[in-house]
């Protein structure tokens, strides 16, 4: 498959992948039917997705059966009158539903939105009314049911809602009962551009409003380097990424990139995240590759790993936020295999990685994709030299690179802000070794100026969360008259230590503990301990709102 999209598909080293890697941009690009209809096509019966869940069920798909699934469910979808560049929003979770239906909105050039199951009635509304939403396809669970019905008052886009399984109570469409009824899928008589809009994400709006990142149909071969050669996968891996499908993580991991590889995708469909169960799964069905955020790393490492036969496992990946060194350490020690970082954004498509040819600097994101013409912009313009720190950019007036995001969504003057003049600016600060490796800083509004220093809230966080009694925390910038700002560190405390009567001692161990795995003009001045740290829907700290109060602390 890949053959079709790549003027080279193998390489011998790092370099060779740097100077000829090329995708082969088709004239019409479609993913559903240029790549799972193909595969069921000249292999009906290869594996395309082993769906397991924590009720006990198991059921291996083939692209014969995605493809026949995804016709009746396209076929539905056009008895209802959706059709090309209408907008569909889907809240469901892990379900095999997912699957179905977002190849089969390909197959009708409609839009889908994958939502998370945690939106709230005002977050669906928000989202109906600035995505124009024709339908909403969810889990049929009584929360999910009651947000959706509370919302449609005030959505009056919404034409149909449709449930997964046999539920149609009141106004609900059962899925089920409309693939089965539905007439033979007979493909709609028109050619996608590769511009059209296929893919819609609402970002988790860690500094406002969720923004529309619109992606077009060739967004899917952007992640070719996501599947092929950074979670290293080849025809007869077995890759699980844990993510649910309402966040970009699931497209880049359970979906696209991987059937283009040829790879069967594993889903491990679970209401609750329990690690023991996680590696229970990965053991019975012999998973070979693994990507996870380091979070889920972190707390797979506190069980005992060698009740578990991993022997399967051959390539681990993570990425979602840098990956702290000693959980790195401490994974590598028990399974005797490197977690290989990346970065992107919901904009992108995988930016900078850890590929196969390259040691592993625990920390570090890696080098940056050569899809993408990237450089290190500092704060005056210049490219950054190694070791400075600058704005992660990327240059698209030779080329656009294929999986960087359209627009977004009907709002030209906010994609201005970030695209213009040839580059799109990330937002994102990193700074790059002799070596050519890339360690990410923070976000532009997150780096801390003090005394002429400018400190990432992730190196201070990294040195934090080798202390025993740090759990979870956030590093900010609290505004000083004599150093311009000093660190704060936000601290979530372990059991252990949460009932400590002298704090004040409890602090000054932190913070000497910070001057020592670091550089001490690193360590936070500033300590407060918390129950909790504020976070978006996705699960992103929201330091912003932690400045936020802080402001209005000093204003009171």
């Amino acid at each position: 498959m890949l053959e079709k999209y790549l003027k080279q598909t193998e390489f011998d080293s790092l370099e060779d992948f740097r100077q000829n890697f090329e995708i082969t941009v088709p004239e019409h690009f479609n993913f559903a039917y240029d790549v799972v209809d193909a595969w069921a096509l000249e292999q009906p019966d290869k594996p395309a997705l082993l769906w397991t869940s924590d009720r006990g069920e198991e059921h291996l798909y083939t692209f014969a059966d995605i493809k026949r699934e995804s016709d009746r469910t396209a076929a539905f979808l056009m008895q209802l009158g959706i059709g090309r560049g209408d907008t569909v929003l889907m809240m469901l979770k892990r379900r095999i539903d997912f699957w179905f239906t977002i190849i089969a909105l390909h197959k009708i050039g409609a839009t889908a939105i994958p939502a998370t199951h945690l939106l709230t009635e005002k977050d669906l509304i928000y989202r109906c009314n600035s995505a124009d939403v024709k339908a909403i396809v969810a889990a049929s669970e009584p929360v999910i049911i009651g947000h959706v019905e509370g919302c449609l008052a005030q959505s009056p886009s919404v034409r149909n809602i449709i449930a997964t399984g046999e539920y149609h109570e009141g106004q609900w469409l059962s899925m089920e009962e409309g693939r089965r009824n539905a007439p033979e899928f007979v493909r709609p008589d028109f050619v996608n551009t590769n511009s059209d809009i296929s893919l819609l994400y609402f970002t988790s709006g860690s500094s406002g409003n969720p923004k529309m990142v619109a992606h077009n149909f060739l967004y899917p071969l952007g992640h070719i380097v996501t599947a092929r050669y950074w979670h290293n996968l080849h025809e007869g891996s077995l890759h699980l990424t844990v993510a649910d499908t309402g966040w970009g993580k699931a497209v880049w991991g359970k979906l696209y990139g991987q059937w283009l590889t040829g790879a069967t995708v594993f889903v491990y469909d679970h209401e609750k995240f329990t690690p023991s169960d996680i590696l229970s799964a990965m053991a019975k069905y012999r998973v070979t590759s693994f990507c996870a955020p380091p979070t889920i790393y972190r707390f797979l490492i506190r069980e005992d790993l060698s009740q578990y036969d991993l022997s399967a496992l051959e390539y681990c990946t993570t990425a979602g936020e840098p990956l702290n060194p000693s959980v790195f350490d401490t994974w590598k020690k028990v399974t005797g295999l490197d977690i290989h970082e990346g970065f992107g954004q919901t904009e992108t498509t995988l930016t900078i990685a850890t590929f196969p040819w390259m040691e592993c600097k625990p920390g570090s994101l890696g080098i940056p994709n050569p899809a993408y013409d990237m450089d290190l912009l500092t704060a005056d313009g210049r490219s950054a030299e190694d070791g400075e720190s600058g704005e992660i950019i990327l240059h698209t007036d030779i080329r656009r690179p294929v999986g960087l995001f359209e627009e977004y969504y009907h709002n030209p003057e906010l994609t201005k802000t970030v695209h213009y003049d040839g580059v799109y600016h990330t937002g994102d600060v990193a700074w790059r070794d002799s070596d050519g490796y890339y360690w990410f800083v923070g976000r532009t509004d997150d780096v801390i100026k003090s005394s002429g220093y400018r400190i990432g809230p992730f190196e201070v966080e990294s040195a934090l969360m080798t202390h025993p009694a740090v759990v979870e925390c956030a590093v900010t910038g609290v505004p000083d008259e004599v150093r311009g700002q000093i660190v704060k560190a936000t601290i979530v405390l372990s059991k252990e230590y949460r009932d400590t009567e002298d704090k004040d001692a409890l602090i000054r161990e932190i913070q000497n503990h910070v001057k020592k795995v670091s550089a001490p003009y690193k360590y936070p001045r500033v300590i407060e301990f918390v129950d909790e740290l504020p976070k978006t829907i996705s699960g992103k700290i929201r330091r912003v709102e932690i400045r936020r109060n802080d402001m209005d602390k000093m204003k009171g």
